[in-house]
């Protein structure tokens, strides 16, 4: 491998870029229209247009990223997050036309993207599952028997889902069938497949995620937990680890789970294994991402792991170096807090524009990756964020009050952002003691918080 071009954008891409310059490899950065001087374009070695600002018509075009890897001789292909990162067919081409895909198989991503059956493998490795129905569900009539025997609240999941999408809460029979169709046809629309499942609704649980880290010799370790609780409408805002919920017994349990999990799946580079945990402290299986995360740097932070530049060395065929027993999981504690362009007074409304001024925070004991600059322009076409600040110290008190520090120094201009949604957190009891549900965020909009502490308005 000596040329590298990232089929992605915005911050990952500009952290991708970094790994390979590190590593003595050269990169190819593709762009859209739009991102014409974005970031990720000026630090790569080449950088050439696919298509115009939609991603349908660029990052999700798998002709053109072809073809620019074609054109620059590139000779591995890494996808990030989101866009093609999960795509089979994406990874398969890709191998087809002598390619490196750094990524898991094509065959492991068809499996485990296919929520029904990673649930089945999750089964065989005996690991715990949430309660749901035997497969995709074909009917309304069909699951409204399956619902009526596991008991209500239900959640209707479209099986190729992701981002929260395709996802419907039946509290009770009355509604099941209207939010059946709505699930199905959302499907439909986010990801051109309209089969759904069923799984009991576990109440009031945490999101607790692994991180692991594969070879393709069969050598697999878990690098800790992530919590990923602090969310709203399914998506991720604050992660940290380890999680105020985990004790050292109960991480060796999950971590081991996870683990057999890969393993039974034949899987190899960088993944995530996701659990739901509910107020008994048991763990339920939720899905593997089959991917590097937004949140990997929590993990970087915690265990001084560079898992980018180890996802390469795996697409590589290299054996894993580091043992389970090598992992240092203790003595620091990491949040990450996801600076998005988005108005926390107005429901989390999207910002997009100009920056008129982007001065990040800095110091010690922060990091922040992020691809902007002061007088660029935040698209409306992707996704939201715009910076992840990452916060260690040697405990959670320590790490909040170094957090509010942070956020303090980070100033952004021309659009709102979500930093007084995360200064407001820092000083929310309920977050501070470590004890809340996956619902919580959800739960103070609907009680018309607005996340707009008045002495934190002059940073919105």
């Amino acid at each position: 491998m000596k040329k590298v071009l990232i089929a992605n954008r915005g911050e990952i891409a500009v952290r991708i870029i970094r790994a390979c310059h590190d590593m003595g490899l050269s990169t190819v950065a593709v762009y859209s229209e739009a991102d014409r001087e974005a970031l990720h374009v000026l630090h790569a070695d080449e950088a050439i247009c696919i298509g115009r600002a939609p991603s349908s018509e660029s990052y999700l075009k798998i002709s053109s990223i072809l073809s620019a890897a074609e054109i620059t001789n590139a000779d591995a292909i890494h996808p990030g997050y989101g866009f093609l990162s999960e795509n089979a067919k994406f990874a398969s081409i890709c191998q087809s036309c002598g390619l490196t895909f750094i990524g898991p198989s094509p065959e492991a991503i068809a499996l485990l993207g296919n929520k029904a059956e990673a649930k089945e493998i999750a089964k065989k490795a005996k690991c715990p599952v949430i309660p749901g129905s035997d497969g995709i569900v074909k009917t309304a009539e069909e699951g409204l028997s399956v619902a009526k025997k596991m008991g209500f609240p239900i959640f209707i999941k479209a099986v190729a889902g992701g981002g929260g999408k395709g996802i419907r809460i039946a509290y009770e029979e009355s509604e099941f069938v209207r939010l059946f169709s709505a699930a199905r046809l959302e499907a439909t629309n986010a990801f051109g497949n309209p089969d759904v499942y069923l799984e009991k609704m576990i109440v009031n649980p945490r999101h607790v995620e692994i991180q692991i880290m594969a070879d393709a010799h069969g050598n697999c370790i878990y690098l800790g937990e992530r919590d990923c609780t602090i969310q709203r409408r399914r998506q991720k805002l604050i992660e940290e680890t380890p999680s105020p919920a985990v004790s050292p017994s109960l991480r060796k349990k999950i971590g081991e789970a996870a683990v057999r999990i890969v393993k039974a799946a034949r899987y190899h580079t960088a993944g995530t294994v996701e659990f739901l945990l509910d107020e008994n402290d048991d763990f339920y299986f939720m899905e593997v991402n089959t991917r590097i995360q937004v949140e990997h740097t929590v993990t970087e932070e915690l265990t001084g792991i560079d898992l980018v530049q180890l996802q390469i060395r795996m697409a590589q065929g290299e054996k894993l170096k580091i043992k389970q027993e090598d992992v240092n999981l203790h003595g620091k504690h990491v949040m990450q807090f996801r600076i998005n362009a988005e108005d926390p007074k107005n429901n989390f409304a999207p910002s997009p524009g100009t920056l008129q001024y982007f001065i990040p925070s800095a110091g010690p004991h922060v990091r922040v990756d992020s691809a902007c600059y002061a007088g660029y322009q935040i698209p409306p076409h992707y996704d939201s964020m715009i910076a992840k600040l990452i916060v260690t110290g040697s405990s959670r008190e320590e790490v909040v009050q170094r957090a509010k520090r942070a956020l303090r120094e980070f100033h952004v201009g021309g659009i709102h952002t979500t930093i007084p949604f995360h200064m407001y957190m820092l000083n929310n009891e309920r977050f501070l003691s470590g004890k809340y549900p996956i619902g919580y965020i959800d739960e103070l909009v609907q009680e018309g918080c607005k996340f707009d502490p008045a002495e934190y308005e002059d940073l919105s």
